[in-house]
């Protein structure tokens, strides 16, 4: 049985994990370490903190005690405000310090836009407009076009999380763009178990959320790469080769 331990700031919808594992039945264990949060803001200054160094490494040798096979640290915008270099510093902090391989939900999104053969994306995005188009910015260096953002301009993780689900659908059903392969929805605070397969359903192409690719990259990384029973396109698709792998291993 694998063990994935994913790092997640504060609390908002954490309860997507247990959904989550409840549909990829008893062969995974899904690990959740809530990280601090000293200020709840979707700002690039707050968000640098919540990213920090000093923050993660507490952490991941939390998860380094558990003995996790993979970690993840499960924060799209604490980790893409960092650049894709700096991400990918702070990937590696990450994996010194819980001892396994380790990868983050912005390289995630990459990696299961790789998986999948996407290209051109929508993003429906909780955040505030000037974090957003630092994602825009992040997928952009992995070589992703995003042929349109939509920003929600929600400013707390907390506030996100109390979104209602058909209000959650909505949003992202009516974000979507002709042209593009999938629809992205960037935020670990949004629930989203319930959301993937409705989406999907009603667009006629992946939807792919941030606990999702979350999941996903954990099981890649501890070598679960077959088809899995999760949720939308993503997990059907298994987690095969890619290229460009920024993670640390």
């Amino acid at each position: 049985m694998p063990r994935i331990g994913f790092l997640y700031p504060g609390f908002s919808a954490e309860d997507d994990y247990p959904a989550f594992s409840a549909t990829l039945g008893d062969g995974v264990d899904l690990t959740v370490v809530h990280t601090l949060m000293r200020e709840d803001a979707h700002r690039v200054d707050a968000l640098l903190d919540v990213g920090g160094p000093d923050v993660l490494g507490e952490g991941a040798a939390k998860l380094r005690e558990a003995g996790v096979d993979a970690a993840v640290w499960a924060c799209t915008s604490g980790s893409f405000v960092f650049g894709w270099d700096g991400a990918r510093e702070q990937v590696r902090g990450v994996a010194e310090a819980a001892g396994a391989p380790a990868s983050s939900t912005s390289f995630a999104f990459v990696h299961a836009l790789q998986r999948l053969g996407v290209s051109r994306v929508a993003i429906a995005a909780t955040y505030p407009d000037d974090v957003a188009e630092r994602f825009v910015e992040f997928l952009g260096t992995g070589g992703t076009t995003v042929l349109s953002l939509a920003s929600r301009g929600i400013v707390t993780a907390a506030e996100v999380g109390r979104l209602d689900p058909d209000q959650a659908l909505d949003f992202v059903v009516s974000n979507d763009h002709p042209r593009a392969e999938a629809v992205l929805v960037p935020d670990t605070a949004l629930h989203s178990a319930g959301l993937i397969g409705p989406a999907e359903a009603l667009l006629g192409k992946p939807v792919l959320t941030a606990n999702q690719v979350s999941i996903w990259e954990g099981l890649r990384l501890a070598g679960a790469t077959g088809a899995q029973p999760g949720p939308g396109a993503l997990f059907r698709s298994g987690s095969g080769a890619f290229t460009g792998a920024p993670t640390t291993r």
